[in-house]
């Protein structure tokens, strides 16, 4: 026989039975509260039973007694019933009403937008702007070739799951504790030393289901992601670059390790868009495309077939987020224009709102570290008709993270997102509606 929904919350070991008769006991209070106040006019029954016992002088401070002890038990009672619930449905947020109701409220009803890329720079971003939608889609290259992702590729006939794993946890309602496990890796065992535990679950998933998308779905389910992370296309296909002297190199990884300046890029077959990317970039209010390595990250979801068409014909808001330091080989010497001059070879950037620019500089200890390995800070020299008919955004945003062992610069996650909301009408509308009734 099938339990009454209304039945089951009252059920032992659910944590709500108590304050749901302490909040009837408020109202039985409240009311004997109410009476008191009232007085015996037209009253019978129980409430003439009750005045009975009680001189009239105290009926005033007994009724207010009572109406204010019921009105403490009712609210007590309702707000730990709603909490018991929520603790019940969404363990995580341990029954915060508030950041229920603010995900309900709030991120749910924020604008959609849609972040371009891969690596750390792509997972770094989404952490910031999670705070400030739910409506958040990550299209993600799906190109790797190097560490744990290129062997489970070449092992398992898989997409690569490196990029989709940074992402997944970096929108993960529990961050913290989930990237403790999940970015693990193995020490020992043969086939397992190096891998990483994301990648062997996103692998799994992925011949469990019978498809990567799939998979991707399914670790989102139970990392409780705010947002979807999404590939860029599921046909599994390699980058290739032609290098300055001439020579042509395949793989992802392969390209990012030859210090020799590339000249382009190309997919080695045709690439079909995911159709539910399209869809995501198609319904966008704002498009980020960056930070991340240009060639290796960004360039390769913009070679898929349709991706870089859907994003020049989207009516969204778009920005380019300015790398914060050059690569060597891959970047070695680019300044901001050069960036932007390659990605104009595959977006109308005059049709984007503006790029983002960094003016805080590493401290210089990092920086000699840096410098030592072939990497400069991207010089900002946005000016005039270098900038596409852009507006330059420019800001302080460095942040120092530790990495592998070693201190690093990256974009701040926060002050990211909270630049993006100020600079875009999209959403800054909605948080001036919400925060400035």
């Amino acid at each position: 026989m099938r339990i009454p929904s209304v039945v089951k919350i009252l059920l032992p070991g659910m944590g709500v039975k108590r304050w749901f008769f302490l909040a009837a006991g408020g109202v039985v209070l409240l009311v004997f509260g109410a009476f008191c106040l009232l007085g015996e006019e037209g009253m019978r029954g129980l409430y003439q039973a009750f005045l009975r016992f009680l001189p009239a002088l105290w009926r005033p401070a007994v009724g207010a007694a009572l109406a204010a002890g019921g009105s403490l038990a009712l609210a007590l009672g309702t707000g730990m019933m709603v909490r018991g619930v929520l603790r019940a449905v969404a363990p995580k947020s341990e029954g915060s009403v508030a950041e229920a109701l603010y995900q309900a409220r709030v991120l749910k009803k924020a604008p959609n937008v849609v972040a371009v890329g891969g690596g750390t720079g792509l997972s770094n971003l989404l952490r910031g702007v999670k705070h400030y939608t739910a409506n958040l889609t990550a299209v993600v290259t799906v190109m790797d070739t190097g560490g744990s992702s290129g062997r489970l590729r070449r092992e398992l006939d898989v997409l690569p799951p490196g990029d989709v794993r940074n992402c997944l946890l970096a929108l993960a309602e529990d961050e913290e504790r989930m990237a403790k496990f999940l970015q693990h890796r193995f020490t020992a065992g043969e086939g397992l030393a190096g891998h990483a535990l994301g990648n062997i679950l996103l692998a799994g998933l992925e011949q469990a289901t019978g498809s990567f998308d799939r998979a991707i779905e399914e670790a989102s389910y139970f990392l409780s992601v705010r947002g979807q992370v999404l590939p860029a296309t599921l046909d599994k296909v390699q980058l290739v670059a032609e290098l300055a002297d001439g020579r042509t190199v395949e793989g992802e990884a392969e390209i990012a390790a030859d210090p020799t300046p590339i000249r382009r890029v190309w997919l080695s077959a045709p690439a079909r868009a995911y159709e539910r990317a399209l869809q995501a970039i198609e319904a966008a209010d704002v498009i980020l495309i960056g930070p991340g390595s240009l060639y290796t990250s960004i360039l390769p979801n913009l070679l898929v077939e349709g991706i870089a068409a859907a994003i020049n014909r989207a009516q969204a808001e778009k920005f380019v987020i300015m790398n914060l330091m050059t690569e060597p080989g891959e970047t070695l010497g680019y300044t901001a224009y050069d960036h932007l001059k390659v990605l104009a070879q595959y977006l109308d950037l005059r049709r984007f709102t503006g790029v983002i620019v960094n003016t805080e500089p590493p401290p210089p200890e990092i920086l000699a570290r840096y410098r030592a390995e072939g990497s400069e800070p991207v010089e900002d020299d946005l000016r005039g008709p270098k900038t596409f008919g852009m507006r330059v955004i420019r800001a302080p945003l460095l942040a120092v993270v530790e990495m592998e062992g070693k201190p690093t610069v990256k974009h701040d996650p926060w002050k990211l997102a909270k630049l993006l909301t100020r600079e875009s009408r999209a959403l800054r509308r909605s948080w001036t509606r919400w925060f400035n009734p």
